[in-house]
């Protein structure tokens, strides 16, 4: 075996996968990377990574890169490579001309929450600056929309209340609809360290993961409930809390809206959402319902965190309201050791919330029908700006089938691999006139683009990340952009082509400009984060190096009080029945990330070189399935075939599966059924059936599966 290369380089940067962002060491020899070392430095991950981070960094460098411009008049055409000046010029014309056909709101954008929070801030300029819109969307859409919503709405801040350290100070960790061993590892293990030092672990999850049951950590109480019961199982929590006099009623009394307590009182204490009746319904035991309740009711230090579990439903806003209503009823807020939460899924997708990628808000979340919040942004950007909210990346798409919606800017998206009911995407997409794709690679929703512009990965690149606990830390450029130019370059050059005129010199002067208009960022700069390492936000006046622990005296709320919102239990429509009897949810694993474009480009693949169906042997047998074995799944939206393997991490009635390889076509099967408030899709409640594909001539596959599982 060759000796590894000697570095003659080492660049401080951030990891670009989960939301985590732990600082890294990249070594580099002659141009190229050769070593990824965890930074012993890094306020988030106090020199640990995972294997994302520490391995699976090829891909910046894979065959398939897209390495020049390629532009087409037409997507039955092939592509044809282009200049950057010829693409860019290609691109302004062709977004121009449909809105000189169809009006200034025929088009929009999306942004990434794989790019840097300076590119993120330009895109959504770019869209309301030059576009003249608000149509601006982005992947927190659907995952993390319901954060912003229900947090916003209760507490006043639709971030994480504590920095990740904050939890060795918790008494009781209560996880919901998330699995932070896998899917944030290094704060699973700093999550497992504090359950080995004593902590009590609670989860809520319909799956066994590796969270609720791995060497050395054991969760005291799960509640394997059924998909789509989240908030009846919620409210059930809440009704011991609040019918046992567990709440802490100083506290609400001090800081809280207490005439908006007693309503949330009344609702939770109905006896609906008595154990006895809600934990049925949801599959569960009701003394263990009681047993989570009065556990984390006790405290004294009790600490939700949470994942898309509670965020990608019908009711995720809800689901998130129920979080903080809990939160406050038990005082668990403004100290150490407690809070709320929301472990965020990539890298910089709080960025992507914080810097105006929102049809209705501008950075700061502060609204774009606010005439004053607005003439400030017209006084920044010199051009006057639509008051009108704009459309959600699912109405774009829907208002692309119905022909009023006909071009888009995507700047590192794959929405035909990644957003729900894959088919209704794909006719939105085929319908549009102009489709641009700013992308590392090739990928699905390429396939319909008219220009794919070659984008440049985290290691190619300067700006600012903002991870999961508000952590602003700087992205260092480890080697040279591929294609020569960083994404924030090309959105600049863009803006330029399309007839407004706006210069950086670098990406620091972008971050300077958006803090000048954002509140929470205004102390930010290249200067402060070279001097402290990262900053949580808020960072400005009061608080000129950051902020750790929010709600300490007040909430961000116009009276600093918390307040308590009706969390009624509302069914899904998305049910099982005859034909479709399971149901179906998804996760993440720890070796692949999300759609896959960067970790499927790494030796990480062997780990996982496809995505699987996890059902209960029960379910297998009982469909002639054996483990192993090419299923056919089938949804009342399209189907897809997987591997089938027995689980015994899935309760009967249940699958589960992973999103990672675009040939899983898993977003063939989900819905386009959404959460009530912000349109976050239900990826975690699909009815689907699962029918073997073949038989094997002669073989009885039931009786076969009977005895080897009896036996």
């Amino acid at each position: 075996m060759p000796l590894p290369l000697q570095p003659e380089r080492s660049v401080v940067t951030v990891c670009a996968y989960c939301g985590v962002g732990c600082g890294l060491e990249a070594q580099t020899r002659a141009g190229r990377i050769v070593r990824m070392l965890p930074w012993k430095e890094g306020k988030s991950n106090h020199g640990h990574s995972c294997v994302k981070g520490r391995f699976a960094y090829d891909y910046y460098h894979a065959p398939d890169r897209v390495r020049t411009p390629l532009i087409r008049d037409s997507i039955d055409q092939p592509w044809r490579e282009a200049s950057w000046d010829e693409a860019i010029a290609f691109t302004a014309q062709g977004l121009r001309g449909v809105q000189q056909r169809h009006g200034v709101r025929s088009i929009g954008a999306v942004s990434s929450s794989r790019c840097t929070n300076e590119e993120i801030y330009l895109t959504q300029k770019l869209a309301r600056a030059v576009f003249g819109n608000n149509n601006i969307d982005n992947c927190a859409r659907i995952c993390h929309s319901p954060t912003q919503f229900g947090l916003s709405a209760t507490i006043g801040a639709g971030a994480a209340s504590q920095h990740f350290d904050s939890i060795l100070q918790a008494d009781v960790i209560l996880v919901v609809g998330a699995n932070p061993t896998e899917g944030h590892p290094v704060f699973g293990s700093l999550l497992k360290r504090r359950v080995r030092q004593g902590a009590t672990l609670l989860v809520i999850d319909p799956r066994r993961t590796e969270t609720v049951s791995s060497p050395h950590c054991q969760a005291t109480v799960h509640l394997a409930l059924r998909p789509g019961t989240n908030v009846l199982v919620l409210n059930s929590v809440a009704h011991v809390i609040v019918t046992e006099g567990l709440y802490r009623e100083a506290f609400v009394r001090e800081r809280c809206e207490w005439p908006e307590f007693e309503r949330w009182q009344a609702l939770v204490s109905d006896p609906r959402y008595a154990p006895e009746v809600a934990g049925p319904e949801a599959g569960l035991d009701p003394e263990a319902i009681r047993t989570l309740a009065r556990r984390y009711a006790a405290g004294p230090n009790s600490a939700i965190y949470y994942g898309l579990g509670v965020t990608e439903h019908s009711q995720g806003s809800t689901g998130v309201m129920c979080l903080g209503n809990l939160a406050l009823a038990c005082g668990m807020l403004g100290r150490e050791g407690v809070g709320v939460n929301p472990l965020r899924g990539q890298g910089n997708v709080q960025g992507g919330s914080c810097l105006g990628s929102w049809p209705h808000v501008y950075s700061g979340y502060r609204f774009v029908s606010d005439p004053e919040v607005r003439a400030s942004f017209e006084a920044g950007w010199g051009v006057a700006l639509d008051p009108e909210p704009g459309l959600r990346l699912p109405n774009m798409f829907d208002a692309a089938v119905g022909g009023d919606f006909r071009g888009m800017f995507i700047m590192g998206e794959d929405p035909v691999q990644s957003d729900p009911n894959q088919n209704h995407v794909i006719a939105a997409m085929r319908n549009m006139e102009f489709v641009v794709l700013q992308d590392l690679y090739r990928n699905e929703t390429s396939k319909y683009a008219h220009v794919l512009l070659p984008g440049s990965s985290a290691l190619e690149k300067d700006g600012t990340f903002t991870n999961a606990e508000r952590r602003v830390s700087r992205v260092r450029q480890v080697v040279p952009p591929l294609a020569g130019l960083q994404d924030w370059e090309v959105v600049v050059r863009l803006m330029n082509a399309m007839g407004y005129a706006t210069q950086y010199r670098d990406a620091g002067e972008v971050l300077l400009e958006l803090a000048s208009l954002t509140p929470a960022y205004s102390g930010l700069s290249f200067e402060l984060l070279e001097r402290v390492g990262s900053a949580q936000w808020p960072v400005d006046a009061k608080a000129p190096e950051g902020t750790e622990v929010l709600h300490l005296e007040r909430f961000p709320r116009a009276n600093g009080l918390g307040t308590f919102m009706l969390t009624g239990y509302v069914p899904t429509t998305e049910r099982s029945s005859e034909r479709y009897p399971l149901l179906l949810t998804t996760g993440r694993i720890l070796t692949q990330y999300n759609a896959g474009t960067q970790t499927r480009r790494s030796a990480n693949s062997q780990w996982h070189p496809e995505d699987v169906l996890e059902i209960s042997a029960a379910d297998a047998i009982a469909r002639g399935i054996r483990d192993g074995e090419q299923v056919q799944v089938s949804s009342r939206f399209g189907s897809t075939q997987l591997k089938a393997v027995y689980s015994q991490r899935v309760n009967p009635g249940v699958v589960y599966t992973t999103f990672h390889h675009a040939e899983s076509r898993v977003n063939a099967l989900t819905s386009d059924r959404s959460d009530w408030a912000t349109n976050c899709p239900e990826y975690k409640v699909t009815a689907v059936e699962v029918l073997r594909v073949a038989a094997p001539a002669g073989v009885s596959a039931a009786s076969t599966q009977a005895s080897e599982v009896l036996a």
